[in-house]
């Protein structure tokens, strides 16, 4: 989760909130990638989870990180929390039971994603391996409890482990069990936006499918092939989900600033203190709803920012366009994401071809894609074949439009000089087979394994 954005500009209208959305859209040729991705830390002589403090802590992890990268430490209070590249670039930052994020700088190409994103693995086992710590991706913690888990001191999540029972069943699974890879690209106009957005929101289940990668829970099988994307069903409906009205007849930045207006807000934060505001909206927010309790507090644009970033809909709008639908994996995989959804969407005509794939797809089919993909991922049925047959399509669409971007350019560990299409080989491989990762778990879980869960640590650590 990124850090808190302080913008002390006073929100004196709306049009102030539109305007926000309109000042991220950007020429192509400025169009970035940021990747983001998570992982869970464990010890590796009995593969527990690894706590805050203690002498092979999460603190000592950061700590170590600090000294080797040189980036400036993020406190909150007197703990360290996470690291800022103090040049503009990446972020880390902790999840709220220790999953280890790397929020990567925006990069130019998928290559350079590939350099970031091996650069960064090699430096958290440069640190992790002399305290016994190893890091596994994937979307789910396979074995440990909730009551297992520890539990980050971050203030701002106190708020939200006390707010989440009260809207979802599985909003702190979702908190302190799981893991994701994320990508942020960008939008040329409001219309480049709306295009994205609705292809997005379509694919993502499509996207849920293809990394699937979280099928134990508490030692064991969990029913499900992306638990963590099952989870979202049902951690706060006012703020998940697949937000229809983005299909509506004149959706733009407006309509999503209406819809996060209402939604309630988590927090405010002014100076180091972080004040519950979990009982109102945002719009009640800006109406005065928290005069009396926070005297002098008036809504400023970093209150706005925070807010839209405590929205979490399976495609999410910022000055970028967040996709949030999938598992974390192996680290082919978090290449694979970002080239994914480049291919889909950074080529207009590929993006015009994406749209007409699902021009036609009902709000009630875009659901049941979404209800169905974490229990069915590509075996889900839909229209006379399963999702299986538009992932085909979809792959190829994106492989299509990253061959014409034709961004070359060698990445460590493979020797290439290839485009960009070489990041896709894990989903080829996934479309050709049928097998997901999780399900490739499950038949390893099952034959080869011999029930034990904790061989996924050996299998797929990084």
């Amino acid at each position: 989760m990124a850090r808190d954005t302080v913008d002390a500009v006073p929100i004196e209208n709306r049009d102030q909130l539109y305007a926000w959305f309109e000042k991220g859209s950007k020429p192509k040729d400025r169009w970035r990638i940021g990747t983001e991705h998570e992982k869970f830390g464990f010890h590796t002589d009995d593969l527990s989870p690894v706590a805050y403090e203690g002498p092979r802590g999460v603190r000592k992890l950061l700590e170590g990180m600090e000294g080797l990268l040189g980036w400036e430490p993020i406190m909150d209070r007197d703990a360290i929390i996470g690291l800022a590249d103090p040049v503009g670039g990446g972020a880390i930052s902790l999840e709220p039971g220790g999953q280890f994020e790397l929020s990567g700088a925006p990069l130019e190409t998928l290559h350079h994603t590939c350099r970031e994103t091996f650069s960064h693995l090699a430096q958290v086992r440069e640190i992790g391996d002399p305290l016994g710590i190893g890091f596994l991706g994937v979307g789910a913690s396979p074995k440990w409890s909730r009551a297992e888990t520890p539990v980050m001191p971050k203030s701002r999540y106190g708020i939200m482990s006390a707010y989440m029972p009260k809207v979802g069943g599985k909003g702190l699974d979702m908190m302190f069990r799981t893991s994701t890879v994320q990508v942020n690209l960008d939008y040329g106009s409001e219309a480049d936006m709306r295009n994205k957005m609705r292809v997005s929101l379509a694919l993502q289940p499509v996207a849920t499918a293809l990394f699937a990668s979280s099928p134990f829970l508490d030692g064991k099988p969990n029913g499900f092939l992306s638990y963590r994307s099952e989870v979202w069903r049902d951690t706060d409906a006012a703020r998940t989900g697949m937000l229809p009205f983005a299909f509506e007849d004149g959706f733009g930045f407006e309509a999503y600033a209406d819809w996060a207006l209402d939604v309630p807000m988590y927090l405010i934060k002014r100076e180091d203190t972080y004040h519950d505001a979990t009982d109102v909206t945002f719009r009640q927010f800006l109406e005065g709803a928290l005069r009396n309790r926070l005297p002098g507090v008036v809504p400023e644009i970093g209150d706005w920012v925070n807010h839209l970033g405590s929205l979490f809909p399976e495609v999410r709008l910022k000055r970028y366009i967040e996709q949030r639908g999938a598992d974390a994996g192996p680290w082919r995989r978090l290449l694979a994401l970002p080239a994914f959804w480049v291919g889909l969407l950074y080529d207009e005509g590929v993006l015009d071809e994406a749209l007409a794939l699902v021009a036609d797809w009902s709000a009630e089919e875009r659901q049941y894609l979404r209800d169905t993909a974490p229990r069915l991922a590509l075996k889900t049925p839909f229209r006379g074949g399963t999702l299986l047959d538009v992932a085909r399509e979809a792959v190829a669409l994106s492989r299509k439009g990253l061959a014409r971007r034709n961004r070359l350019g060698p990445c460590a560990p493979v020797d290439m000089s290839e485009n960009e299409t070489v990041y896709l080989a894990p989903l080829e491989e996934i479309v050709a087979t049928g097998e997901t990762l999780a399900e490739r778990m499950l038949r390893q879980y099952e034959k080869d394994w011999n029930g034990d869960v904790n061989q996924v640590f050996a299998e797929y650590a990084y």
